[in-house]
């Protein structure tokens, strides 16, 4: 499968991270938009198999469909650029600077939102035939899921709010495995089987992204769902944005650029 060495790769993930800081703004948008819109459709397609079917893992083994595509057209998502764009700062590169990544970080969330949004109406006028009746089976299971990943956390306390923070930690850690398994392989099989099983096991296991959220509590509050856009914000989008952040950073980023390109001496021989 033409395996990269991961030194070879950390070399890679802070070159992106310097690509990404330094594009141009339309072009950031755009990617991230287009990124945001097939992620939600997805998680659309995720869950119509997993309500049809019966069988949660089912959907969660057809969900990374949507990010290998997404990754593979060179389109950017926000959990993505949490983990790579701030190594390239860590490495000093020309032109990367603390302002430059946090511009990457904003502009990359907006182009998220917008087409995750974009997706979560066009896909709410197929539940509903256009609006003009109640959701079908599959719309009446995500309102249930924005019901269940908000107030079921704000049930909770500061419990719940722990418990959805570290979910978004577990979530991005996954993820962002995910997109630097992308750099793992010079051949396309390699680079969708290396994307492909860390993004199974966040899905499955019900962690926290915050690009599919900006699909799945938009879409259902318009199918009907029994929340409010502060309980969407409050217990869930923003405390996974910083779960996903620490995840994919701390857990994916630091760990590759430190122990693989930045590393300690060897220790001498005795």
């Amino acid at each position: 499968m033409s395996y990269v060495a991961p030194k070879d790769f950390a070399i890679r993930m802070v070159d992106a991270g310097q690509a990404k800081a330094l594009m141009s703004t339309r072009d950031t948008f755009v990617r991230a938009y287009m990124a945001g819109a097939i992620l939600a459709l997805a998680a659309a397609f995720a869950v119509t198999v997993s309500v049809q079917t019966g069988q949660p893992l089912v959907g969660a083994v057809l969900f990374p469909v949507g990010f290998c595509m997404l990754y593979l057209l060179g389109f950017d998502l926000l959990t993505g650029v949490f983990t790579l764009v701030p190594l390239a700062w860590l490495d000093k590169r020309p032109g990367v600077t603390g302002a430059a990544v946090l511009r990457n970080w904003g502009l990359v969330f907006l182009g998220n939102f917008a087409g995750a949004l974009t997706t979560a109406l066009l896909m709410a006028i197929v539940f509903t035939y256009g609006f003009s009746g109640p959701p079908s089976e599959v719309g009446q299971a995500i309102g249930v899921i924005g019901e269940g990943r908000t107030v079921g956390y704000a049930e909770h306390g500061a419990a719940g709010m722990l418990t959805l923070f570290v979910r978004g930690v577990l979530c991005n850690w996954m993820v962002s495995t995910g997109v630097v398994g992308a750099m793992m392989s010079d051949s396309l099989p390699g680079k969708v089987i290396a994307m492909w099983m860390p993004i199974m096991v966040f899905f499955y296991m019900g962690f926290e992204h915050s690009v599919v959220n900006m699909f799945l509590f938009p879409i259902g509050l318009m199918l009907g769902g029994d929340f409010t856009i502060g309980d969407y914000l409050l217990w869930n989008e923003l405390p996974t944005v910083l779960g996903n952040l620490v995840g994919g950073l701390l857990f994916v980023g630091l760990v590759i650029y430190l122990t693989h390109l930045r590393t300690s001496p060897e220790r001498a021989l005795r």
